[in-house]
């Protein structure tokens, strides 16, 4: 889940706004600003499908955005990039979902050498991403089909905590992965963080006191920096790694948030000297039209809000990243708006048991959490520092 001054969106921008509309946009109600099945250039209007994929193509690197529990979204990502590829059938697909040591179980999937089980075990899916895998699965399935070259986009969720506690200075070379400092952040990028790091739960925090120059809020732009930083220097290298060869178009999929307004990942690209990104978003129907500013994307398409499904099966998810480390279940990472952060579970926290269940290993923690039953409480002993306290994690019934 950056510059000294707001880097937007560049040629995709540039090119998307000079497109003719199909039609005169109306002044925005409330929602519904973006149709169905429709492209919008924000700050334009509607536009063809033929002209987004025409003018994405042009560029080195497209950026497909999601929220990850969605999955008209992934429906979309997949619509997307069947179309970039019949325009640019020499192509790469870099995924937020992996971190890049396990690059080369992406070459074996790639290969045909693995089943979808043995991929999602030996890339450790329950525990580096833990998001329902059938999501994605058509997307890793397409690469495979077109021997597309799939590439990890991601690090370890253990360097960023690491450098949201120490600052990147602090993090010794050898433990960064190869990553280079990233772009220093916009002033804009910190004005739109700023309210939604104020939404966090802490309770040691007084809310109404935080500043841009507040230390616990420049660590976590740090972590959030490092993140967009790690995806933008492997786009850069799948860009180049073919050496005098002609250049791959390269399309890199992860979460909205790293890509929305140009802060995240395209800022970071931009500062690696990558100037040719385009970056286009999936757009919920029922999303406020008072979002849909110019430079918020390239183009977006609109599709269906998240609906639980009743007949697919349902996962219990806490909403953590974690390791064992520390005699348990050491959280890397706390879930925005998720069961753990509702729990009041925190960063830095040990879960030493679950249902009074030791934690041995990383199957001992999603194996209980994916068989406890919903609308039930799930008692957790954690330790905090040097002190042990008791959670109790609420999970909500399943709806109707």
């Amino acid at each position: 889940m950056v510059g000294l001054a707001l880097v937007t969106l560049s040629m995709g921008n540039v090119a998307l706004a000079q497109i003719k509309p199909v039609h005169k946009p109306a002044i925005p109600t409330q929602t519904n600003c973006v149709p169905l099945g429709s492209w919008v250039a924000p700050g334009s209007g509607q536009v063809t499908n033929r002209d987004v994929i025409a003018r994405a193509a042009k560029n080195a690197v497209v950026l497909l955005g999601e929220t990850h529990v969605n999955a008209d979204h992934h429906r979309w990502q997949l619509q997307t990039l069947a179309a970039l590829h019949a325009k640019r059938p020499n192509m790469v697909i870099g995924f937020e979902m992996f971190p890049r040591r396990v690059q080369g179980v992406l070459d074996r999937w790639v290969a045909g050498e693995l089943t979808e089980q043995e991929f999602l075990r030996v890339v450790e899916w329950g525990r580096v991403w833990n998001t329902d895998a059938n999501l994605y699965l058509p997307l890793f399935h397409f690469a495979r089909m077109n021997n597309i070259p799939m590439v990890a986009l991601n690090i370890e969720t253990r360097l960023r905590r690491l450098v949201a506690e120490k600052g990147f200075n602090g993090v010794p070379v050898e433990e960064r992965e190869g990553l280079t400092r990233p772009a220093e952040p916009s002033q804009a990028y910190l004005d739109y963080l700023l309210p939604i790091y104020k939404q966090h739960d802490r309770k040691d925090m007084k809310k109404g006191d935080i500043s841009h120059d507040d230390p616990d809020f420049r660590r976590f732009i740090a972590g959030q920096q490092l993140w967009d930083r790690a995806m933008a220097e492997m786009l850069k290298k799948a860009l180049t790694d073919g050496g005098d060869a002609e250049q791959p178009l390269v399309v890199g999929v992860m979460g909205s948030g790293h890509v929305l307004h140009g802060f995240g990942v395209p800022h970071q690209l931009h500062d690696l000297g990558v100037k040719a990104v385009s970056s286009l978003l999936p757009w919920d129907n029922n999303r406020s039209c008072k979002l849909l500013v110019s430079g918020v994307a390239d183009a977006v398409f609109g599709v269906l809000p998240h609906i639980s499904n009743p007949f697919e099966p349902q996962y219990q998810r806490l909403g953590i990243r974690f390791e064992m480390s520390r005699g348990g279940a050491l959280v890397l990472q706390v879930e925005k708006d998720s069961i753990a952060e509702k729990s009041n579970l925190q960063d830095a926290d040990v879960i030493l048991e679950m249902a009074g269940v030791s934690l041995k290993n990383i199957e001992d923690v999603i194996a209980i959490v994916k068989r406890h039953a919903p609308g039930t409480w799930l008692p957790l002993k954690v330790k905090r520092g040097k002190r042990e306290i008791d959670i109790i994690a609420k999970f909500p019934a399943l709806k109707n």
